[in-house]
């Protein structure tokens, strides 16, 4: 099966005549090129089939080995958080309807599904004070590539501007994506652990098409700005944000720090950690940038009889337009982890989400008032922090979280590799699935460490 189409089996007679076409007397001739030492002989040396019974208690032995979040506590984030996802979420999300919905390339026959998108988008784009929102991207880092690469088409630019406070995972991709397209990166000295805004008046220029930054940053500091855009916008130039989604319950929204893309790491609306993916990247924009935003957008309108209806209104990549129009090539959307989404916000509602964020921050304060009071433990920074926060150790982060495992504890992220200039530090995240007795247990264990 390929884009919904379904093909029959070759019969014999079509098979010699594709064969005869190329030139070859047999499938195996097609091979010849390959070394014979990498080529199989014979059969593969499989075990015996199992009845359905036999195959779930195996596979149920498999899964015994892995470690999870129901035995142990993870105080790990740095872009993949741990969330507790109402039940309602999976069981919308596990309809036949959805969970095995293919992409809509015949519109007006997925009216449930563009509906679902079309929720979506308009929720995003209440969450973020946006105009327009796109069906979603792959995870939080290539939607903020894609906006960087949408940045620069916009101003015809070339040059891109990022915090060094921004997830470094997300600077990797970022870098992959722009040195392709022969487009130059430039990072921004971090002061005290948020921008150093001290720095970014003689940065930018009138080649800079885009400033990039992270709100709560990858410290989980909640950065000063105000002046921000006005910085940006002096030099013709975009401001870019990555956004918590949860954060902006309480926070300002980034329309209000007059940001032009808004982007960011959706997973923790309603789609579980699952070992890192898979994710959902979340895209929105002011309504001036419409044509510039990648992927789909669905829209709403009305058929001939008047009666409410739902089309892909944009469609800005390569299978549908001219590749040189191509606004990227990005392949598809996460339908249903956006859906999970949408369903995880409907049903919080304002006041929900808005308790949920209210506890990640309340409990982020207390264990890391609690870590910093060890002795050997100090805090890397300071500033109002929300879900994470940055802690110096008396040790190597390795070995400590090693230590924590010992204990069915996840430890943080080490943040040693991606900022040497820390020493030995660890970011810890705390999100409203954890209790105080669970705070208190790794607060207990790094006493014991250090």
């Amino acid at each position: 099966m390929s884009g919904g189409r379904h093909y029959l089996p070759l019969t014999d007679a079509e098979r010699q005549e594709m064969l005869a076409a190329v030139g070859a007397s047999s499938a195996e001739e097609l091979y010849d090129n390959l070394p014979p030492a990498v080529r199989l002989r014979g059969d593969l040396h499989l075990p015996p089939p199992l009845s359905e019974m036999e195959a779930l208690v195996h596979l149920g032995e498999l899964a015994a080995k892995n470690n999870h979040l129901r035995e142990y506590s993870s105080f790990l984030g740095a872009g993949v958080y741990d969330h507790f996802i109402p039940s309602v979420v999976q069981h919308i999300t596990g309809r036949s309807e959805f969970y095995t919905a293919y992409t809509p390339y015949q519109a007006e026959m997925s009216q449930g599904v563009l509906q679902s998108i079309f929720e979506y988008q308009s929720l995003i784009c209440r969450l973020t004070g946006m105009e327009a929102a796109n069906a979603s991207l792959y995870d939080g880092a290539t939607a903020l590539a894609e906006a960087a690469v949408a940045a620069c088409a916009v101003t015809r630019r070339r040059r891109v501007l990022v915090s060094r406070s921004v997830n470094p995972h997300y600077r990797r991709v970022l870098q992959s994506y722009l040195e392709v397209r022969d487009l130059q990166l430039v990072e921004l000295p971090l002061l005290k652990g948020a921008t150093d805004y001290s720095q970014l008046g003689s940065m930018l220029n009138d080649d800079t098409a885009a400033l990039l930054l992270q709100q709560p940053n990858f410290f989980g500091i909640l950065e000063e700005m105000d002046d921000a855009a006005a910085l940006a916008h002096n030099h013709g130039a975009l401001l870019v944000l990555s956004a918590d989604p949860i954060s902006l319950a309480l926070c300002r929204t980034p329309a209000e720090y007059d940001a032009d893309i808004v982007t960011g790491e959706g997973q923790g609306l309603g789609n579980s950690p699952s070992f890192g993916g898979p994710l959902l990247g979340y895209f929105a924009a002011r309504k001036k940038f419409i044509r510039r935003i990648p992927g789909r957008i669905v829209g709403e309108t009305v058929d001939v009889d008047g009666r409410r209806g739902f089309v892909l209104t944009l469609q800005t990549r390569e299978q549908h337009i001219r590749r040189e129009r191509a606004i990227s090539n990005i392949c598809s959307n996460q339908a249903l982890n956006a859906l999970a989404a949408a369903v995880y916000l409907a049903a919080m509602g304002p006041e929900g989400l808005r308790e949920v964020a209210g506890l990640c921050l309340q409990k982020a304060a207390y264990a890391r008032e609690k870590i910093t009071a060890l002795q050997g433990f100090a805090p890397a920074f300071d500033g109002v922090h929300f879900k994470e926060f940055a802690v110096k150790l008396p040790g190597n982060g390795e070995s400590l979280n090693r230590y924590l495992l010992a204990h069915q504890i996840i430890g943080g992220l080490n943040l040693e590799p991606f900022y040497p200039e820390l020493g030995p530090a660890m970011l810890f995240c705390v999100t409203e699935t954890k209790t105080r007795e669970q705070i208190d247990a790794l607060v207990g264990a790094l006493e014991g460490w250090s």
